[in-house]
Formats: structure tokens, sequence, C-alpha cells
């Protein structure tokens, strides 16, 4: 009797005409729009302008892209630079291998460029972004599926990810689903996040140190299970000292800025409405401010110098106090008739 278990796709790539589909840069290239589309969201949320998250996701996504390609490149150099390799096969990034320390460490210098640019505090940033980037990383996970790669060690278990063909050249079974494991754990983490940024008011980068200390717990288990080779030290992957030393960072960061800047910081984005000049939004509170200014100053009966309307008005006023008294109409006939009398008398 035949197992249940999670088909893997018989190819990872499909052509319309000449241009090929793959599956592992559509799951990446999903993931970054959910997170740019959610993280839009809690920064508008936050008192930031729409449109900005995209604008500094430019700058990080691309640094992410090549950070993560660095890292796999030099952590797994054997692949590309031993005997009977092709150095070339290093920039094909769309057969995989992302490292996701070097894209988030590469990421947030982008993300710092375009932050600078725009003239924002990076940690509320950061704080923002965060759940769309464990979201981002759990769509991600499935272009492993695609690709029939990063799995775990034989298993029997229902959910078990059938493997039909490996570049390694491992032979064909049924393994456990790691890609699936990090991939649940990365919504987990996001679930978390928000949860929690909702509940204390989290600031100052603390969101997104708790987005990296929980992936790196979920991590450390995940990587311990998978079979792939890799470098150890002291019988430990590589990626599992990684995980254990960003994480212990990551708690530090937290309880460190905890004590320093307790609380959430404010998000006074240049131009998000708060009177900034160069802006459309700026320069109407301005005009407004001012005009509300004049009105205050101006004394009740003195006429501004700056508005033609009171202008005018001055000047009205003006020639109706020099203009002649009018006179009534029995006026003018009692002079008419003095003036007769005279005529005739002389």
């Amino acid at each position: 009797m035949e197992l249940a278990y999670i088909p893997s796709p018989s190819r990872g790539v499909l052509y319309l005409g000449p241009l090929p589909l793959r599956g592992y840069a559509f799951c990446i290239i999903i993931g970054v729009f959910v997170a740019v589309w959610l993280g839009n969201k809690r920064w508008i949320a936050r008192g930031g302008r729409a449109g900005t998250v995209a604008d500094i996701a430019v700058w990080a996504v691309p640094f992410g892209l090549v950070g993560g390609r660095l890292y796999h490149v030099i952590t797994d150099y054997e692949l590309y630079f031993s005997e009977g390799r092709d150095w070339v096969d290093a920039f094909k990034i769309w057969e995989g291998g992302l490292g996701i320390w070097g894209a988030i460490a590469l990421g947030a210098l982008g993300a710092w460029i375009g932050c600078r640019r725009r003239g924002i505090p990076m940690p509320a940033y950061a704080d923002a972004v965060a759940p769309g980037i464990a979201f981002a990383q759990a769509l991600g996970r499935w272009g492993n599926w695609f690709n029939q790669e990063l799995y775990g060690r034989e298993t029997d278990l229902p959910w078990a990810v059938r493997i039909t063909s490996d570049a390694a050249g491992r032979v064909p079974g049924y393994y456990h689903p790691t890609f699936l494991y990090e991939s649940l754990w990365c919504v987990g983490v996001a679930l978390l996040v928000i949860w929690a940024d909702r509940r204390f008011q989290l600031g100052h980068g603390r969101a997104f140190a708790l987005y990296v200390a929980s992936y790196c717990a979920g991590r450390f288990w995940i990587e311990y299970m998978r079979v792939d080779d890799a470098h150890h030290i002291f019988g430990l992957r590589l990626n599992n000292w990684t995980a254990l030393l960003v994480f212990l960072l990551a708690v530090l960061y937290m309880i460190i800025s905890a004590k320093r800047s307790p609380g959430r910081e404010a998000v006074v984005e240049p131009g998000a409405g708060d009177g900034t000049p160069g802006t459309a939004e700026g320069t109407a509170d301005d005009d407004a401010r001012t005009s509300l200014a004049k009105a205050s100053d101006t004394e009740p009966g003195e006429a501004d110098p700056a508005d033609p309307s009171d202008a005018g008005g001055e000047g009205k006023s003006d020639a109706r106090e020099t203009a002649p008294e009018d006179t009534s109409p029995a006026d003018s006939d009692a002079a008419r008739d003095e003036t007769e009398s005279a005529a005739k008398k002389s």
C-alpha cells in the first residue's frame, strides 16, 4: 500500500512560448508583493504616506537579492568553484540558492539608504514591514518545493514530500517537507508580530527584532532536520550557529531598546499632511495658516495692504469722507429763489 504524501511538481519551469516562468522566481515575486502591500497598510496606520514602503523597497529588494545570493555562494562555494564546476552558475539565481541571513543584512542596508533619502526613521520602517517579510518568506519557501530541494530526513509520515529527482543525486523517496515546516512557521511568526505589536505597542525596531528572534528559533530546529550538504562546526550546521547568534542579538536588542526607548515613536514623515513645505498637502496647510494669521493680526476697520479688496475698500472710504455733503431738494429750491431775488433788485 502506497503512503499518502505531498507530490513534487514534475518540473519547476513552464514556458509561454520562449518566455520561461520559473516556480522559484514566481514564489519570491509574489512574496515581495505581499510584503510591500502589508507593509504599506501598517506604515499608513503609523502615520506615514502611502507609497513610501514601495519606494524604499526599490532599494531594499535588489540589495536583499544580492545579499542572499552572496551568502549562499560564499557558504556553499564548492557548488560553483570546485573542480568540475562552472563558476558562471553562481549567477543563476533562478535555479535556487538564497540565504536569508545575507538577504536580511544587505536588504536592511538598502532600506537604510531609502529611509535616509526619504527622511524617515529606519527602526519605525522596519517595524512596519516585519510581518510582511515573514509572509514573504512563507511564500518564498514554496520555491524549494518546485526545485525539489532543502528537504529533511526520510519519513513515512502522511505529509512526507516525494522527491523524484535531486541535483545532488540522492535516491528518490519520501522525506520531511522542511520547506513546508518553515513556511508554516513563518506564517505563525507574522501573526505573532502583528498581535504583539498591537498588544504592547512595540516601537523603535522591537517588532522587527521580535520577528528576527522568533524566526531564528524555528529555523534552528528546522535546519537541524535537513540532510542537504552543509558545513558543520562542532557537530552543528553553519546555519544553526548563525540562527543561534542572531537570536541572541535580537533578544539583547529588545531588552536594551525597551529600557532606553520605551513606548512607540511617533512617525512624522515629511509631506504626510504635517505642513512640510514642498508638497501639495504642506503648501495648502501653510496657506491656510498664513491666512488665519493675517486675519487675527488685522484690527477691525483696518485694511490689509496685501489684500486688493481691502485696498479698494479703503479708497472708497476716503472718497466718501472728502466728498461734499448731499443736499436735499428743498435746500436747492431755496437757494435758487434767493439768487433770482438778488438779480431783480440789481
